[in-house]
């Protein structure tokens, strides 16, 4: 007997809708096994943040970040997954001070989210046009009291492995207080007249104040807007005066402001050149390159600075 094509297709769907009955009882075992490990879902925002979480809570917790290195968290606008990692988790950890735009709202109404932030002494935070800088990273000392606010929201998650995570925050701690002196030193080897340093947007100020070096941002503390051209000419003359020798731009800013700037320099008669590598600033860098971590980071940083201004 001939089979028409409705009755071949029907036997397919059916086929189909058999193979399915027979797998997804295997998505459900996984995903008890996956619980049955016992291990809390932390999802993070920005990579230092994930930083945090990876070094305090080693493997007692599942990681997963929503804005990867080279994001800019100014402007990121969350997609359907990042709503389902958030609805999935046990905890959600951002690093707060509106520093995460657009999500912020939808961050500070979760009852599951918490601001690594929140401990920080208020009167160590620095305030642009009446709201704070979220950049405070990139005051290594200041950066160090997220760890109270990720070890006590592991340990509520994990009362059992309590003991683990206190004894890893601290001894993160001790590592960045010696991080802290040694930026200190590198950068006091650039003669004091050179110490200016010049990038996309003003998200080191809070490295400034910490390392006693002159800042200067194309753009505000968020890149929500562009440089007009009242920015990129107060910033030419700026550079031109005080005959800065080089500029630089970031990971997660794109590099054109900062271009146009040298070009106008030049057109001017000084030349100034690109830094010959990029600054990580609202994130790090991938995870197997060496601003991989948050340690990372600032040491690349750092020496960025150092042999491009000395």
């Amino acid at each position: 007997m001939v089979q028409r094509p409705a009755f071949r297709f029907m036997q397919t769907c059916f086929a189909g809708l058999a193979l399915l009955a027979v797998l997804l009882p295997c998505v459900g075992c996984n995903g008890s096994a996956e619980k049955a490990e016992g291990k809390p879902r932390v999802v993070t925002t920005v990579t230092m943040v994930t930083d945090l979480v990876r070094r305090v809570g080693e493997d007692t917790v599942q990681v997963e970040e929503l804005m990867g290195p080279g994001v800019d968290p100014h402007v990121y606008v969350a997609k359907l997954s990042d709503r389902r990692k958030r609805d999935q988790a046990d905890l959600i950890l951002y690093s707060g001070l509106h520093l995460e735009g657009t999500m912020v709202k939808d961050l500070e109404g979760n009852p599951k989210a918490k601001a690594v932030t929140d401990t920080m002494p208020r009167e160590r935070l620095i305030q642009v046009s009446g709201v704070y800088d979220p950049h405070v990273w990139f005051d290594v000392s200041l950066w160090k009291y997220t760890l109270d606010v990720v070890e006590k929201e592991l340990a509520r998650l994990a009362p059992q492995h309590a003991e683990q995570y206190r004894q890893n925050a601290e001894a993160y701690r001790k590592e960045l207080d010696a991080l802290h002196g040694e930026v200190k030193r590198e950068l006091a080897a650039v003669p004091k007249d050179r110490r200016v340093l010049v990038t996309s947007h003003d998200a080191f100020h809070y490295f400034g104040r910490a390392y006693d070096i002159e800042v200067k941002g194309l753009q505000g503390i968020s890149t929500a807007s562009e440089a007009g051209l009242k920015e990129v000419r107060q910033l030419v003359e700026l550079v031109a005066a005080r005959k800065i020798k080089a500029l630089f731009p970031e990971t997660s800013v794109p590099p054109d402001g900062i271009r146009k700037v040298i070009q106008e320099c030049r057109e001017r008669g000084h030349e100034v050149k690109e830094a010959d590598g990029l600054l990580f600033s609202d994130s790090m860098g991938p995870p197997d390159s060496p601003g991989g971590t948050y340690p990372g980071m600032i040491r690349e940083n750092t020496r960025l600075i150092v042999r491009s201004l000395k």
